[in-house]
């Protein structure tokens, strides 16, 4: 059994969607991050950085942190959606992996908090990241045009990489300037899998106001 301390967020619907793909047995323990619940103590034992998300694996008792670390440490022990240590194809997957982390997330973020919630409009910051981001996008595109998923077969770079391109109107990206990026979150939106495991936990933000979320947001950057 799994226990996942996860949000509803791009990097927490990463996990969700992996073990889903797994059929894992897991518990879902969703944190409240308006209430800081990832910076008490308790949390901070499991992931000293205070972010979600981060699983304890109760079979042995190992917690990881950081969703790509997670989904490393997930494939490793099922045998699934990572090629073997020794396989070239395991290169391969990593680096896309490590793409996703340093570039589509974080880039993407970023864009996502100067457009919506920061206290005062930066139009150089707003230019910046959305040039970046768009960016991004066309380096992906490129990729699938030559291949059907990320990393040539379904695997953890399509696990992480779909929730934070899923999100793409978060961030005013216009997707059909991205055909390939398009084709590939549509194929990868119909697994049943990823169908289910993107609704866990479920979004209980959806009541707020916008001017509430807003000022929390706010309260969690400051």
């Amino acid at each position: 059994m799994i226990d996942l301390y996860t949000a509803a967020t791009p990097n927490g619907k990463k996990v969700s969607i992996m073990l889903e793909e797994l059929g894992a047995a897991y518990k879902v323990h969703a944190l409240n991050l308006s209430e800081f619940e990832h910076k008490e103590p308790w949390f901070l034992e499991i992931n000293p950085n205070g972010k979600i998300p981060a699983i304890v694996d109760n079979d042995n008792g190992t917690a990881v942190f950081e969703s790509g670390a997670i989904l490393i440490y997930l494939a490793d022990k099922f045998g699934s959606f990572l090629p073997p240590v020794g396989d070239r194809r395991r290169t391969t997957c990593i680096q896309w992996l490590m793409f996703q982390m340093s570039a589509v997330g974080p880039m993407q973020g970023q864009l996502n908090v100067f457009l919506k919630y920061a206290p005062e409009k930066i139009p150089y910051a707003i230019r910046r990241y959305t040039e970046e981001t768009k960016r991004i996008y066309s380096v992906l595109d490129e990729r699938l045009s030559r291949v059907e998923y990320v990393a040539g077969e379904y695997s953890i770079v399509d696990i992480a990489t779909w929730p934070w391109i899923n999100a793409y109107d978060w961030v005013r990206m216009d997707l059909e300037a991205f055909p390939n990026l398009s084709r590939w979150r549509a194929t990868v939106g119909e697994r049943p899998a990823v169908i289910r495991g993107s609704g866990i936990p479920p979004n209980s933000e959806e009541e707020e106001t916008e001017e509430e979320k807003i000022k929390r947001i706010q309260k969690l950057l400051s």
